[in-house]
């Protein structure tokens, strides 16, 4: 692995902490949400401090180059955070039609109630 790709993980991962760390200050985002991102960015900067731990997972994996290896982490571990956001997502789309479902059956009795108090 390249000097030049290591620094550029290793200022890429303080960024990334500083501005998880930032947001978790504000309260705009939450610390279950942040903490996938701050396990990701420590292991961006284990592998660009050790490089030999990355060196070792790409002999042991059968990857051409340890840079290939690093990327085809990240995208594995981005693909992984995604489905569990879609997941996420469809549970919450879930819900917010069954309160919408709700609301309008209140909404209904209700208006039923107010006629026939009429």
């Amino acid at each position: 692995m390249s000097l030049v790709f290591r620094i550029i993980l290793i200022v890429a991962s303080l960024l990334t902490l500083v501005f998880m760390m930032r947001k978790i200050r504000h309260s705009k985002v939450q610390i279950e949400d942040t903490i996938f991102w701050v396990l990701f960015s420590i292991l961006l900067l284990v592998i660009s401090i050790f490089p030999g731990l990355a060196d070792f997972a790409t002999r042991l994996v059968g990857v051409y180059s340890t840079v290939n290896f690093v990327f085809l982490l990240t995208i594995f571990i981005l693909l992984i955070k995604l489905f569990l956001m879609t997941v996420k997502l469809s549970q919450v789309e879930c819900k917010m039609r069954e309160l919408a479902q709700k609301v309008a059956i209140d909404n209904n009795i209700k208006d039923k109630k107010e006629e026939d108090k009429e």
